[in-house]
């Protein structure tokens, strides 16, 4: 994403906003929390304070940039939004967070609302358990 869709989404592109968006896209396979994208800035000796990077990162959500993520353990997690639903499967030992999409378990998910009398606005999935790491971890123990 460019500055020009920055401003396209309704955003000034400014220095903080451009930053931020660089470490979400760089590591776009992860789901960042915002002391996690804090650090990767300092680490890349741009001073940008973690109230900015909050700030912030409320704007993308509001304009639709990225999506945030509650899953257990407490720290809101914020991934890009590429405009495609999936859901998530979170490793509970480790905190390891994979997506996955599956077209049956979207249409029985309608068809379990639609049984029950509602339409669907919005979803969203996480399962739990341990990744094979751990669990291989745990087996050599």
């Amino acid at each position: 994403m460019s500055s020009k869709e920055l401003r396209q989404a309704g955003l000034k592109a400014t220095q903080p906003r451009r930053k931020i968006l660089a470490i979400l896209q760089t590591h776009s396979d992860q789901h960042l929390s915002a002391e996690d994208i804090h650090r990767l800035l300092l680490k890349n000796d741009t001073a940008i304070g973690l109230a900015t990077v909050y700030r912030v990162l409320t704007q993308f959500e509001a304009a639709g940039l990225v999506s945030r993520n509650h899953f257990e353990g407490g720290h809101a997690r914020y991934e890009l939004d590429q405009g495609e639903h999936h859901d998530h499967v979170v490793c509970i030992s480790c905190g390891l967070i994979c997506e996955f999409s599956d077209p049956l378990i979207e249409q029985r998910q309608l068809e379990i609302a639609a049984k029950l009398g509602f339409e669907l606005a919005a979803h969203s999935l996480i399962l739990y358990g341990r990744c094979a790491n751990c669990c291989s971890d745990k087996q050599q123990r």
